[in-house]
Parts: structure tokens; C-alpha cells; sequence
């Protein structure tokens, strides 16, 4: 009798994740669908970061010494974080400059220590408060901006026309906790 209990119970928890990852699908192709990028560019631009990563990992003089992160959008990438010195910052941009795919880089690096994990935590719940704000606002839909925060910054990217940058950036400027706004908007024509 107890075997059964237990393994309803374990049936009831799988099934329960499968439910979540279902769940999970349906948003993601909403949202790919919804996306002003092309399904190609989504999909280079997923690679153009997997990529990014992987060859900072492999760069001895780099990956122990620096803290980045590389955001793409229509194959545009953004490097966020912190790096000892100008030279290393450089250096990882270089880095972005070789990756097939990429038409445009922003070197957002900061010669700085690295920021520890409750930099990191404020970090995610400052990004949540904007996405919130941006996917609840009236003139403007908040799916076709990218949000990225590192050490209090935001940064915006997406496919936006002169409006929706606007609203945007005044939407997260007004965001408690927010150091300073940064976008790398691509502006579109209103159609």
C-alpha cells in the first residue's frame, strides 16, 4: 500500500512538472511568434551568445580574471559587467568583433571589481519590476524590448519606433532602485 502512495505521489510531482514545462512551451512560442525578429535572427542571436561564451571560456587570460555577459539582439551584442582594466575590456570586445553573425557591438564594461551575488540578486528583481512595467503599460508593448541589469544599470534593446523608446525609457527611469538607463534601441518606422 505504501509503495502505491508513493508512487502517485511521484506521478502526481512529474506530471506536475510536465504541466510547467507545457506550460512553458506555450509562452516561448507566443513569444517567438510575437517577436518583431525574424525566427532566423531569434535563433542566430541565441547562438551568437551560446558562442560568445563558450569562447570567453576558453580564453585562459580572460575568463578567471573578468565577469561579462553578452546580450544579442538582431544581432547586435551588448557586453555588461567588469573587468580589471581597460586592456582585458578591449580584449573581450575583440573577442565579439571575430564572432560571425555580429553587425554591431556596445562595450558596456566597467574597470571595476566584480559585483558579488547580492549586487546580482537586486539585480534580477530590478529587471522584473521594469519587464512588469513594460509588458503592463498602455502605449507600448513590452515583449519586443529586451531588459538587462548590471550593478543598477538597465539596459534596453529591441526593435522599437521612436515612441516606444520613449515610453520605455521613461517607464524605467521612473523604476525605484535604478542607477542609470542605458538603450541600444534598433528604431524602426512606425508602420
Amino acid at each position: 500500500m505504501k509503495k502505491h502512495v508513493v508512487f502517485i505521489l511521484i506521478s502526481c510531482l512529474l506530471l506536475q512538472g510536465c504541466a510547467a514545462l507545457v506550460v512553458a512551451g506555450a509562452v516561448s512560442a507566443v513569444s517567438t511568434a510575437h517577436d518583431r525578429r525574424s525566427l532566423g535572427a531569434q535563433v542566430e542571436d541565441e547562438e551568437i551568445e551560446f558562442k560568445l561564451n563558450n569562447r570567453l571560456g576558453e580564453t585562459v587570460e580572460l575568463h578567471k580574471v573578468v565577469n561579462v555577459s553578452f546580450v544579442s539582439y538582431n544581432r547586435q551584442v551588448l557586453i555588461v559587467g567588469q573587468a580589471p582594466s581597460r586592456h582585458l575590456s578591449l580584449k573581450v570586445e575583440e573577442l565579439v568583433h571575430e564572432q560571425t553573425g555580429v553587425r554591431t557591438v556596445f562595450n558596456e564594461i566597467r574597470i571595476k571589481k566584480p559585483v558579488g551575488l547580492d549586487v546580482h540578486s537586486d539585480d534580477v528583481w530590478i529587471t522584473s519590476k521594469i519587464k512588469s512595467k513594460l509588458l503592463t503599460a498602455k502605449n507600448l508593448d513590452g515583449s519586443h524590448i529586451k531588459v538587462y541589469t548590471e550593478d543598477g544599470e538597465v539596459f534596453l534593446m529591441g526593435l522599437v519606433n521612436d515612441a516606444e523608446a520613449k515610453e520605455a525609457i521613461n517607464l524605467t527611469r521612473n523604476t525605484n532602485s535604478v542607477k542609470r538607463v542605458i538603450d541600444v534601441f534598433e528604431l524602426i518606422k512606425v508602420q
